[in-house]
């Protein structure tokens, strides 16, 4: 007998009984299945995962060689929405939306006059903005750096524009690491 649980009393239960070639399924999504037969491998297969998936996850297999427990933790990566743009009054604003965890953003040239504020919101995700201004300077750009365990992008800014809505052009790429905004991911955890 396999059986998969969430640490919750009212979380999932994913079970499978050989002898009698029988599945049982308590509290789960469809998006919560076995990845094959459970008689041939009882890996547990969560697609497309969302932030509610996170948590400990127990595996019990009870067999003729003994009770086995086996546990997996999941964690859920989230990669923030990233713009960097200007204000009227000459701020480059810098601005990490909704990561999982909170990305963390630098300045090319290197400042000590940036300005930092942090919003957390309920789904666990947080909010990063970062504002440099150039009002006496002779920079004729900016460079904004994310970092983030899902991605890393930098962003360009052209200073010697006036207009409010100044344009970026994004010149570096995204890492490809596991993350749930605008991907799609399905998450495999094998007991053994």
């Amino acid at each position: 007998m396999v059986t998969w649980k969430m640490k919750c009393s009212t979380c999932c239960l994913l079970a499978y009984r050989n002898d009698h070639n029988e599945t049982r399924k308590l509290n789960c999504s469809e998006r919560m299945t076995w990845k094959y037969s459970p008689d041939s491998d009882p890996a547990l297969r969560i697609y497309p995962v969302n932030l509610g998936d996170e948590g400990n996850y127990t595996c019990e297999v009870v067999s003729s060689a003994g009770n086995f427990l086996f546990f997996s933790s999941l964690t859920v990566i989230v990669p923030p929405t990233v713009t960097l743009t200007c204000d009227m009054s000459r701020v480059a604003v810098c601005r990490a939306s909704a990561g999982k965890p909170a990305a963390d953003i630098s300045w090319i040239p290197a400042s000590n006059h940036s300005t930092e504020e942090e919003v957390h919101h309920l789904n666990g995700t947080v909010t990063r903005v970062s504002y440099i201004g150039w009002v006496n300077s002779t920079l004729p750009a900016v460079t904004c750096l994310v970092t983030h365990p899902a991605t890393n992008q930098t962003l360009f800014l052209d200073l010697s524009y006036t207009s409010p809505s100044l344009p970026y052009l994004l010149i570096g790429g995204s890492a490809s690491v596991a993350a749930v905004t605008g991907v799609t991911l399905c998450f495999i955890f094998r007991c053994r």
